[in-house]
C-alpha cells in the first residue's frame, strides 16, 4: 500500500530560497484579496483548469487548507527576495510513493513578472526539492501546446519534451495539444 507524506516530519524545510525568490508552502493566511483578483483575471487563468470559474476568499481558503492536508500534494507561494511579494504559485503534486514520481504545476499570477525568468527559478527550485528533500526520481508537467511561456520555464530550467497530446485541451473553444515535460534525478 501506498504510503504518505507526513509534511510536519519531512527533513529539511518546507522553504526553499533561490536568487530572486523564495517558496514557502502557502497556507490560508497567504491567501490575499491580490490572489483572488489573479483568479477571477481570465489572462491569467487561461491556461488552469479553473479557468471560468469564480472564487471568494473563502473558498480559496478552502482550497490551500485542502492542499496542505493532502498527503501527496504540496503548494508552495513565490515569493520574491527583496520585498517578500507573493507572486505566484508552484505545486508539487499527484506524488507517487512507490514510482518516486509526480507532477509540477506553475503559475504566475502578478502579471508583471511574466517574461522575467521567475517561472523557470520556481520550477528549478522546486524540483530541486523534490529530488533532494521528498527523494523523488522524476517530475512531469502537462502544457496547453500555445503556452509559451509555461513551456519555455519548463525548458530553461532543463526539462525535457517528451510528446504531445494532439488537441487534448479545450482553450476558448478550440482544441490544443498538450506538451508533455519531464525531468529525471540524476
Amino acid at each position: 500500500m501506498e504510503e504518505n507524506f507526513n509534511k510536519k516530519c519531512l527533513g529539511g524545510s518546507m522553504v526553499v530560497k533561490g536568487n530572486r525568490i523564495v517558496l514557502k508552502i502557502l497556507s490560508p493566511e497567504d491567501v490575499t484579496q491580490n490572489y483572488v483578483a489573479w483568479m477571477q483575471d481570465e489572462e491569467v487563468i487561461q491556461f488552469m483548469e479553473c479557468s471560468g470559474k469564480s472564487y471568494t476568499l473563502e473558498e480559496l481558503k478552502g482550497c490551500v487548507k485542502r492542499m496542505n492536508e493532502s498527503h501527496n500534494d504540496f503548494l508552495f507561494g513565490i515569493y520574491t527576495n527583496d520585498n517578500n511579494e507573493h507572486i505566484g504559485n508552484i505545486k508539487i503534486g499527484e506524488i507517487n510513493l512507490i514510482h518516486k514520481f509526480g507532477d509540477l504545476g506553475l503559475f504566475i499570477g502578478n502579471k508583471e513578472k511574466w517574461g522575467g525568468g521567475y517561472g523557470a527559478e520556481a520550477v528549478n527550485l522546486a524540483t530541486e526539492y523534490a529530488f533532494q528533500e521528498l527523494n523523488l526520481n522524476k517530475l512531469t508537467a502537462g502544457i496547453y501546446g500555445n503556452n509559451t511561456g509555461c513551456y519555455k520555464a519548463f525548458l530553461k530550467a532543463g526539462y525535457n519534451e517528451v510528446g504531445r497530446l494532439k488537441k487534448h485541451r479545450l482553450y476558448k473553444d478550440e482544441y490544443v495539444d498538450q506538451i508533455i515535460v519531464e525531468k529525471c534525478n540524476e
